[in-house]
């Protein structure tokens, strides 16, 4: 059995990648580009040679390597059959078995927003439990559901796709999955700032906001730390949306935390506990109580998940 693996997080714009030890401890990481020329079929043959380079840069034998570990940004089934990952240009095959030809390493392939929650459930905010939901607020919404310390994956590879429950029936533009209403249209970096603008534009109130030039979801959560009331029913919208989410997704999984990450969890405690607030008023009482934790990785929890992944539990 080896003791070492590869954590590889395959982004549209780079490849990140960890050499990690059974236990968890990062021993080295690095980023290539991520190739996307002639769909994309150049991507696994760079990580591949990225990865015998770092096997011949640390003389290490490749029996005492365990495997890899791959987040793709895309849905992904059980045996690593990726099922269209339009980022990268890819349509539907198997990762798993194709790394494994370059480079004869065991591998095994999940979701990127998937492989992050097992990342943080391993190494990160959801350290100590077994059962958490992972949401990813950043440019969209994202979710990843662990169970039991595995990755809930689905039939297509599509579970945790949180960002797609509907939150609004009365929202009329459509998201770019093609509903209307969904999550990610609120609680998005940039849905928080669409929603921001609604709110400015319905109420003549005074508000710092309406000075700010290019309004962001940090110039939002700042302007509701220093007290602006317009900002804070902002901020406060975010978390019932949220937490509206949030309740119906317990209401399936029953998770011990939730693990909020991505960009917009840099405003910290003000978000967990505005979501918490909303949580709680919404779900029954046998799911009440629940941990919200801030992830810990940052943009390392793809690769700390994609480890976990090939280690196993």
């Amino acid at each position: 059995m080896g003791s070492i693996c590869f954590g590889i997080d395959i982004g549209g714009t780079s490849v990140k990648l960890g050499l990690f030890t059974q236990e968890g401890e990062l021993l080295d990481n690095w980023e290539i580009p991520t190739r996307k020329e002639d769909k994309g079929s150049f991507i696994l043959q760079d990580v591949a040679a990225s990865v015998e380079g770092k096997i011949k840069e640390k003389s290490l034998n490749k029996e005492d390597i365990v495997g890899i570990g791959i987040g793709v940004p895309g849905p992904v089934t059980e045996d690593g059959t990726v099922v269209q990952c339009v980022n990268l240009g890819w349509g539907t095959f198997n990762v798993a078995n194709e790394m494994k030809a370059l480079t004869g390493l065991e591998t095994k392939v999940g979701n990127d927003a998937n492989v992050a929650a097992l990342g943080e459930m391993w190494q990160g905010g959801g350290k100590g439990y077994k059962n958490l939901i992972m949401v990813t607020l950043g440019t969209g919404v994202g979710g990843g559901v662990i169970l039991d310390g595995n990755i809930l994956t689905g039939s297509n590879g599509a579970a945790g796709e949180i960002g797609h429950i509907t939150v609004s029936y009365d929202e009329t533009e459509s998201c770019n999955c093609t509903k209307h209403g969904c999550l990610e249209q609120f609680a998005s970096a940039t849905g928080i700032v669409k929603e921001a603008k609604r709110i400015l534009e319905k109420s003549e109130e005074a508000s710092t906001l309406r000075n700010v030039p290019a309004l962001s979801a940090k110039a939002i959560f700042d302007a509701a730390k220093e007290g602006d009331a317009l900002a804070i029913r902002s901020v406060d919208q975010l978390g019932r949306y949220l937490g509206i989410a949030l309740s119906h997704v317990s209401a399936v999984v029953d998770p011990q935390a939730f693990v909020i990450g991505g960009g917009v969890s840099k405003a910290g405690d003000m978000l967990t506990e505005v979501i918490r607030k909303h949580y709680e008023q919404n779900v029954m009482l046998a799911l009440k109580g629940k941990e919200f934790k801030l992830a810990l990785l940052g943009n390392d929890a793809g690769i700390y998940g994609s480890a976990k992944l090939i280690l196993g539990k």
